[in-house]
């Protein structure tokens, strides 16, 4: 009997030791791979199909337009699998697939999306240089598919995003990718250049490693969970490059960061490098904190001149439009006092005292009693930043009904900060070097959107399908998996929570960022649009350059905008005119071609049946013969600040003018022109915005409301991304799309002589 206890407590001492090994070695990252960039499988688009694209296009073009340009579409924000975010959300527990390599995104541009050009901008703060070898190496062997490099089917670009979040305003500057021309090893950055804070901590040093015990609940998926764990070592293991030596002076092997955008620049120009640096989710209020704007970016050690294009619309929701209003107010001591409801926009620190003082009267607390607790929500959350949520413990995602949102922004982006809007942007002045005789700094950018997709998908906005895949939509398949990306606390009670900057930078990354109401904000994604002479890597880089390009909301619509001066010149979108008169502009908009089901058999003959399931839910772009419907043209002005006193609303009219279309195949055209820009004598902008007939859009509506008779949101209903939506739940809702031109600048001077335009140049 003795014996028996014996040979049970070894086995039981054996299978310890053997569980703490095994354990160790999964959550040291030790017996986990680091994954590759995989191989691009399609080959080259067929000629005839690049052909009849451009075919199409051009037999709906306008009259008096130039026979040979055309116009390509492309996606320059696509993240895979080698950024933090993207490998969280591809784990089985969070319904993925486990992995998204670069170079899937290569196969999906060529035959899903059907795009022209795309580019890569995986974080920076993810990326070892193992990672950035691996990316560099399917890249090139992308656009090695490509026969003639002149007229490739598609160009293929590489970049990375510099992921930088501040905790206050004033440390905040917000995303930028920056994008590269060439492939060679002398054209890109030698090693990606990271953001410093923040974001730095959430996705490279402050991220667990997953517990063991998630492997062997997911046991026939239990290499992902050993790779993520691996991807986490490898990160936390890279050697931090010397901050006191040049870039070009770094080694290979080390982790490049750059605190400010002028450190970005200055070690991209050390390098010898000149490429795009596109800012992105200006507005995104999930990490931006409330109260920041543009303006202190508007400032010469900031290169504004070096910012020539901006990403006005994402997968992440619509940055464009400024609204005035506010969530808190910041206080000389740099503390935040909460404010009160505005006319149709209700601070989440006013929601967080309603919920407290509702706990607290359920509680049978007395109405005074309630109304104190009440107070120190709204002062709690207002000081959380971003993390205003965490003020009220146990708080479920509906319980802020439409709170912080822009309710009436088109697809607005998640807690939207209408400071760092583009239009906002577009409408303010720095008056630093005026005394000394200067004009006032201004940004001046041209417009493209994209799809930031996490799951190595470039273009996903052709059609509206597979919401997990095309989407952000992201969340645990199990309750059991929720603590590892959001704490619990205790039961839900009016007591409130009050945590310091410090404690909440201990938090993990994901817990302070509202991760499951931001899922029902997740849209499929836009596209950059570039008007071009042809298909080369230099031509479609010039466009840009030039900011000859426009934005899309997903689908591939047509526009057109030109100025033509007095002297019968013309600009076209992006150009900056110097005039005394209006002169007169003139749009063109063209539908997008309506989507046939399932994808053409030259797709399928080049990935395989196989493939074409798993990469795009059998459904790439197939477009029939017959376009959507332009409905109107609406024309945006902004007259930029000419005294800092002058407030931002007045300077924006939105819309200017509005144009509605007769029901049109060919598309809608129309002319006009500003009679009071040469009496005002002041310097305006304008753009384009094109709107096409409605479709049904997933998360058209981000937050379904029950409401009032006041219109007061009573109850929300959210499309998640976690076990509590079903999964094949595509959150639909007709919604319609859009185009926007980039704007043309009219500079105002006395002389009615014309000056050279940036297109002329």
């Amino acid at each position: 009997m003795k014996r028996s206890i014996s040979i049970v407590a070894l086995i039981l001492i054996a299978g310890f030791v053997a569980w703490q090994v095994w354990s160790d070695a999964v959550e040291s990252g030790s017996k986990g791979e680091e994954r590759s960039a995989g191989v691009p499988l399609g080959d080259a688009v067929p000629a005839v199909q690049i052909i009849a694209r451009r075919n199409a296009d051009a037999a709906v073009a306008p009259p008096n337009s130039n026979s040979s340009e055309q116009i390509l579409f492309g996606d320059l924000h696509v993240h895979s699998t080698y950024s933090t975010d993207a490998f969280l959300w591809a784990l089985p527990l969070n319904h993925g697939k486990g992995v998204h390599p670069v170079a899937d995104a290569c196969d999906y541009a060529r035959y899903c999306s059907a795009i022209d050009f795309w580019s890569i901008t995986d974080h920076a703060e993810a990326t070892t240089p193992l990672r950035w070898q691996r990316a560099k190496d399917a890249i090139r062997q992308c656009q090695a598919k490509s026969v003639d490099q002149s007229n490739p089917d598609l160009v293929s670009m590489l970049g990375f995003e510099w992921t930088q979040v501040g905790s206050i305003p004033s440390e905040h500057y917000g995303h930028k990718n920056v994008i590269f021309l060439g492939l060679d090893d002398d054209e890109v950055a030698a090693r990606p250049i990271a953001a410093r804070g923040v974001a730095t901590d959430a996705l490279r040093s402050n991220t667990p490693s997953l517990p063991a015990i998630v492997a062997l609940s997911d046991f026939k998926n239990r290499d992902v969970y050993y790779d993520i764990n691996t991807f986490f070592r490898n990160i936390s293991t890279t050697p931090e490059c010397d901050p006191d030596l040049s870039s070009s002076q770094l080694p290979l092997d080390c982790f490049e960061s750059a605190k400010y955008p002028e450190d970005l620049i200055a070690r991209l120009h050390d390098q010898g490098l000149d490429p795009l640096i596109i800012p992105h989710g200006s507005s995104w209020g999930y990490y931006t904190p409330p109260g920041t704007t543009w303006d202190k970016q508007l400032v010469a050690k900031h290169k504004p001149e070096l910012f020539s294009l901006i990403e006005i619309y994402s997968g992440h929701g619509n940055s464009e439009e400024y609204r005035d209003y506010q969530n808190v107010e910041w206080l000389s001591d740099g503390s935040a006092r909460c404010v009160a409801a505005q006319d149709g926009f209700t601070p989440p620190c006013v929601r967080a005292g309603e919920i407290i003082k509702e706990r607290c009267l359920q509680e049978g607390e007395t109405e005074d009693t309630c109304e104190e607790r009440a107070a120190e929500a709204r002062d709690a959350a207002a000081n959380m930043s971003v993390s205003f949520h965490l003020a009220v413990p146990s708080e479920e995602p509906a319980d802020w009904l439409d709170s912080g949102q822009c309710t009436d922004c088109y697809l607005p982006s998640f807690h939207h900060r209408p400071g760092t809007s583009v239009q906002y942007g577009l409408a303010i002045s720095n008056f630093d070097g005026v005394a000394e005789g200067n004009d006032p700094v201004r940004f001046n950018w041209g417009f493209i959107a994209s799809s930031d997709n996490h799951r190595a998908r470039a273009g996903t906005g052709y059609k509206e399908v597979a919401r997990r895949l095309n989407t952000e939509a992201a969340g645990v398949v199990d309750p059991k998996y929720r603590q590892m990306f959001i704490l619990d606390e205790p039961e839900p009670t009016s007591a409130v929570y009050r945590k310091t900057r410090e404690e909440l930078r201990a938090l993990a990354g994901f817990q302070l960022t509202e991760v499951e109401r931001q899922s029902s904000f997740w849209q499929t994604g836009g596209l950059a649009a570039v008007h071009t002479k042809g298909r080369s890597r230099e031509q479609i880089w010039d466009a840009l350059q030039r900011r000859e390009t426009y934005a899309t909301s997903g689908p591939r619509m047509l526009l057109w905008f030109d100025h033509v001066d007095d002297q019968n010149s013309e600009a076209p979108m992006g150009s900056t005119v110097e005039t005394a008169s209006a002169g007169t502009f003139k749009v063109h908009a063209v539908g997008s071609f309506k989507q046939k089901p399932g994808c053409p058999d030259f797709a399928v003959k080049a990935l395989g049946e196989e493939r074409i399931a798993n990469l795009c839910a059998n459904e790439c772009y197939n477009p029939g013969d017959e376009r959507n419907l332009i409905e109107r043209i609406e024309i945006i002005r902004i007259r930029p600040q000419v005294h800092p006193d002058e407030r931002v609303g007045d300077l924006i009219d939105d819309p200017y003018l509005v144009h509605e279309c007769a029901p049109d195949q060919n598309g809608c055209t129309f002319e006009f022109t500003d009679s009071g820009f040469s009496s005002e004598g002041r310097d305006a902008l304008y753009y384009a915005r094109a709107i096409q007939e409605p479709r049904p859009t997933i998360n058209g509506e981000p937050i379904k409301c029950e409401r009032d008779e006041d219109g007061n949101c009573i109850k929300a209903t959210l499309c998640r991304g976690d076990y509590t939506t079903p999964v094949g739940e595509e959150c639909l809702s007709d919604k319609d799309v859009r185009a926007w031109s980039s704007p043309i600048y009219l500079t105002y001077q006395a002389s009615t002589e014309r000056s050279p335009t940036s297109s002329d140049e």
